[in-house]
């Protein structure tokens, strides 16, 4: 049953990056909303990250595990990137973001924890590229692919956090109490422009990781603003000029302090990239001299998220019993098992089943003809030429 969902949900993942590369996303969008599968993948992917930390350390030391084939296994790792993808394709929606309800602290939460990984990274100098994995043993093979798909999964997560800051104004009022003082994100946001986890230097060359690799920039580049530069930033022009946050962020000497560095990265380039950012530089100069008000405490009754508490609470204690069993019922299976899955995962990856996915092409709005050009205004009609 949960191999035949995650075919699903890989799928639905499918679709959606199909959707969106031809403006096609709305039909996916309203059916996420109406059959409220939102807190549905939220709850997921909490549970398969608490499995990667629980259960899969366990699964590597057990002596008798030695599978025929670690592709089960890699699977399930590879559960969670498909379901933060596919809510990083439709977050970008406010009824996604709405219909999420309560689960948002739960993937505000989950979202932190990813960026609170990607700043210990990056402060130790640790990066992530790819290895020869043909010559390591399973376990190490399992591990080694874990570590760089959480770097990337910790990369979607920050794109789903600014998709949530772009909707404070909708937001329920506990969700904002935990970005801005349960979590402070506008610190952690400042961790990360100041070590930008997704740059690092090689042999003399900056690398910047874009689209699931990491490039050599090219020397003329190198002040250009990766779209993982414009989403912290965006980040945190929502979490720091928007009226609300302002009257509900505290803004004493260490958060001030840590705002300010951002002075430093305001360069006259970056500026132009991204023009909002002038909003911020008069912000943080107005910082700087003055004492902000201290935040209105209005909150008595908070909410708190309860998929991780719950899944902790009723398996504690049962995490070697849960390794142990799946062992012997989930990733150790036959040779007729084996082959029935390849034969399953197949048609799921395969190229007619993307194009049975991929919706129409869109047409011209005049001839009929394939078209390449959206109108700029009602961003529904389609053009094939200007």
């Amino acid at each position: 049953r949960w191999l035949r969902q995650h075919e699903c949900v890989e799928k639905l993942n499918m679709h959606a990056i199909l959707s969106a590369s031809v403006g096609q996303e709305q039909l996916l969008t309203e059916l996420l909303v109406t059959y409220a599968k939102i807190p549905i993948l939220i709850g997921e992917l909490i549970s398969v990250e608490i499995w990667k930390h629980k259960i899969f350390p366990v699964l590597c030391r057990l002596e008798d595990f030695k599978p025929r084939s670690t592709f089960p296994i890699y699977v399930v790792l590879h559960h969670e990137a498909s379901i933060i993808n596919l809510l990083e394709t439709v977050f970008f929606y406010k009824e996604i973001c709405e219909s999420a309800e309560d689960s948002i602290l739960d993937l505000i939460d989950y979202c932190h924890r990813k960026l609170t990984l990607l700043a210990a990274r990056s402060t130790n100098g640790q990066t992530v590229t790819p290895v020869e994995l043909s010559v390591l043993v399973p376990p190490q093979e399992l591990q080694k692919q874990a570590e760089t798909m959480e770097f990337e999964i910790s990369l979607k997560a920050l794109s789903v956090l600014r998709f949530i800051t772009d909707q404070v104004e909708s937001l329920p009022l506990s969700a904002l109490t935990r970005m801005l003082n349960t979590h402070n994100l506008p610190c952690l946001l400042v961790e990360l422009v100041e070590h930008c986890p997704w740059s690092c230097r090689e042999a003399g060359k900056l690398k910047k990781f874009e689209n699931g690799a990491w490039h050599v920039v090219p020397p003329e580049d190198q002040v250009k603003m990766t779209k993982l530069d414009g989403q912290v930033w965006l980040a945190l022009l929502n979490l720091l000029l928007s009226p609300e946050c302002q009257r509900k962020y505290h803004f004493d000497g260490f958060n001030k302090s840590q705002l300010l560095k951002l002075r430093a990265f305001l360069t006259d380039v970056l500026v132009d990239q991204l023009p909002n950012l002038v909003e911020m530089q008069r912000f943080l100069s107005h910082l700087a001299v003055t004492e902000p008000a201290p935040p209105k405490k209005d909150l008595i009754l908070e909410q708190v998220p309860v998929i991780w508490d719950h899944i902790l609470k009723k398996n504690m204690g049962k995490w070697e019993a849960i390794a142990k069993h799946q062992v012997k019922r989930v990733f150790s299976p036959t040779e007729e098992e084996l082959k029935l899955q390849a034969c399953r995962w197949a048609q799921t990856y395969s190229l007619d089943m993307m194009e049975a996915l991929a919706p129409d092409k869109p047409r011209c709005r005049v001839c009929g003809a394939e078209a390449a050009k959206r109108c700029s205004r009602c961003r529904n009609e389609w053009y094939c030429t200007r």
